[in-house]
């Protein structure tokens, strides 16, 4: 990547979706742009940045792989710059009975969701520490908030990332590094065909833009706020009405929106 005055941020998962509607918004507001993501559209994502202006280094990494991860920390740190933000959207679901559903696939979304965000996380905001300045926006969703019956091992791995992102910004808090976590709702992405999750009230109901989301998570970030619900107001209302519900409420609440119908 050439050098430049611009600010640098990091988008994962940045080929559709939330992440691309991220990494577009850091572009708008001039930064340029690492994206990492492990599909094809990694490619067209990157033309369609460039043409918004600044540098953009893609990075073709499966995160699912240790490996990986370092690969990609190693791309930000060989571009000789300081990384000013880095948005850790990468992520996927896996919808069906905990009896039925394959262990291989939901033992990814522990790596992917979970593993490769502690363990990019962790590496930038080291970095960001030493340097005494930098945000971190992880998404979360608003599964986090209660049990998600169907989505089992999803759910559980974004209650992890809520977590995990709430705790960090606690011990950042003196050190000039902002974390915010993004709590979208149901979004117009390709979750939903990804996870198997179609056939259901949740995949067959209407969603929200993820440029509201995206603009949403990049507006609470640039502000340092600590937790952000995206989408409509129905979703933000969905999740902060979740997380004020009990766990044994929230399941059977939950159920019926993931719980196969075919």
């Amino acid at each position: 990547m050439t050098q430049s005055a611009r600010p640098l941020a990091l988008v994962t998962g940045a080929s559709s979706g939330i992440g691309f509607e991220l990494a577009k918004q850091f572009a708008e507001h001039g930064y340029d742009l690492i994206i990492a993501a492990e599909d094809v559209e990694l490619d067209d994502a990157t033309e369609h940045l460039k043409s918004l202006g600044g540098n953009v280094a893609p990075v073709s990494v499966d995160l699912t792989k240790r490996a990986d991860v370092e690969r990609l920390v190693a791309a930000v740190r060989g571009s000789g710059r300081p990384l000013d933000a880095a948005a850790l959207n990468a992520g996927v679901g896996v919808g069906g009975p905990v009896l039925e559903t394959d262990l291989d696939a939901e033992l990814g979304v522990v790596e992917l969701n979970c593993a490769s965000t502690v363990h990019l996380g962790k590496r930038v905001a080291q970095d960001m520490a030493v340097r005494g300045e930098g945000r971190i926006l992880f998404t979360s969703s608003v599964a986090s908030q209660a049990p998600q019956p169907f989505q089992a091992v999803y759910g559980a791995s974004k209650a992890f990332v809520q977590s995990f992102a709430l705790a960090l910004r606690e011990e950042l808090k003196d050190t000039g590094v902002t974390v915010t976590a993004l709590l979208p709702g149901p979004t117009e992405t390709e979750f939903f065909e990804r996870a198997d999750l179609e056939d259901t009230k949740i995949g067959r109901a209407e969603k929200d833009d993820p440029a509201q989301v995206a603009r949403q998570g990049f507006d609470g970030l640039m502000k340092g706020e600590a937790s952000v619900f995206g989408g409509s107001l129905a979703s933000r209302a969905m999740g902060r009405l979740s997380a004020m519900t009990p766990d044994s409420v929230g399941a059977k609440v939950t159920r019926p929106m993931a719980e196969p119908e075919g």
